[in-house]
């Protein structure tokens, strides 16, 4: 265990960190951590105010999810921190503007926060959020290092409804830190740091039916505004954001059905979790029989299906030089209780126990895309996030005792 004293200093819009050991026994560290910036500097600052934290003997799991604004990040992320249990909430008594969440596992930051140029900043310079330059990628490596080994660090904050930077908030380390945003696997630095990453990539038709049925239903825009909106972001988001996938250990790649000719609204999808072969703790979920390519439609007796019907597909595949399997959903479920049928016939979904694909799906239900593919692949996702996070604190647990051994053991030599 290491027992963490930090020291922070508002002065100057400046916050602090350099570490010294104090105190050392063979599974026990105690720190004082200085952790200072200035003007997104690294430096040393002796004037600061004392905050206490404690963090276990292993390193804080670091995900990666990475998309489009509007492509789904948030309510995966809620299906993920759902799966550790307690629910995800802002930081209690911070800004009410903030765009961290918090559980009792999982910490969720926003790389928006990284923007180095407020709205108006952008806009007079001729960016977008999406170009690199308006970000401060060496900021945003330094502080997801700084809260994989156990440090807490102070973290901007951009403020959506004003547009603004907004003054910084404390992040402790917990035990699972995701990164989501329009950039986490673009610094190579931070993609290092990644333990899992996630790429959601939705089409450009799916795009667009998604956004006309938000801002024209909900928000007023036309048709011709969101149009004009989707082509002033293509060129960035092809240059910047799209080119990440090619990092993901997996993809969820959502598409227009192939069950019903010409269908353009969105309300029926083709989705394809594209799941990367020889990732450490992770393996890959499978139908029926691994290794196999094999088509399967199930409606009929079991599930419950109307028209046009569900249709799975699973087979090998390569994706971006990578070896893959793919596991594929078209259609949608009728009912969501008849889900474990399907759940059923699926293996290395990393379940606890018999249906627990199915329970998540029905206590969430009212969550964008629980009736079809995004839905499902999103929690097994999160399944498969969890038993890695297990699996990475068991080898953590097996190999503390080494190294404090081998430690006391060259110090009596």
């Amino acid at each position: 265990m290491a027992l963490c004293t930090v020291y922070t200093t508002h002065a100057l819009h400046s916050t602090c960190s350099v570490s010294t050991q104090t105190k050392k026994h063979l599974a026990f560290h105690q720190w004082q951590v200085f952790f200072c910036t200035h003007n997104n500097k690294i430096t040393r600052n002796s004037r600061c105010s004392e905050i206490s934290f404690a963090t276990g003997d292993a390193k804080t799991v670091v995900i990666g999810l990475a998309a489009d604004s509007g492509c789904g990040k948030s309510t995966f992320m809620k299906r993920l921190t759902s799966v550790f249990g307690g629910a995800a909430e802002p930081p209690k008594g911070g800004n009410p503007y903030s765009n961290t969440l918090i559980s009792d596992t999982t910490t969720v930051i926003c790389m928006d926060d990284y923007h180095s140029l407020d709205r108006t900043g952008r806009k007079e310079k001729g960016v977008t959020a999406l170009d690199p330059r308006a970000n401060n990628f060496d900021l945003m490596y330094e502080h997801v290092k700084a809260i994989k080994d156990g440090v807490a660090v102070e973290k901007p904050i951009y403020n959506h409804v004003t547009g603004l930077l907004d003054p910084p908030e404390l992040i402790q380390p917990p035990h699972i830190l995701v990164i989501e945003g329009l950039h986490p696997m673009f610094d190579p630095r931070v993609r290092e740091l990644l333990d899992f990453s996630i790429y959601l990539d939705i089409s450009n038709e799916v795009k667009f039916a998604w956004k006309i049925q938000r801002d024209m239903a909900e928000r007023g825009h036309s048709l011709e505004s969101i149009k004009a909106s989707i082509e002033a972001r293509k060129p960035d988001f092809d240059a910047y954001i799209d080119p990440q996938k090619q990092y993901a250990d997996a993809v969820i790649e959502v598409l227009p059905t192939q069950l019903i000719p010409d269908e353009d609204e969105g309300k029926v999808l083709r989705v394809r979790l594209v799941m990367k072969e020889g990732v450490k703790y992770f393996s890959p979920v499978y139908l029926f029989d691994e290794g196999s390519t094999l088509t399967w439609i199930p409606c009929g007796r079991k599930l419950t299906c109307s028209y046009p019907g569900i249709k799975f597909s699973y087979g090998p595949d390569t994706y971006f030089s990578h070896e893959v399997s793919v596991l594929e959903m078209d259609g949608k479920f009728e009912r969501l209780d008849e889900l474990i049928y399907v759940e059923n016939h699926l293996s290395n979904l990393s379940t606890k126990f018999y249906g627990e694909v199915t329970q998540q799906m029905l206590k969430h239900s009212d969550f964008p895309g629980s009736n079809n593919g995004t839905g499902l692949f999103q929690t097994i996702v999160g399944l498969k996030i969890r038993d890695l996070y297990e699996q990475i604190l068991a080898d953590s647990k097996v190999e503390s005792p080494l190294q404090a051994s081998k430690a006391q053991g060259s110090t009596v030599l």
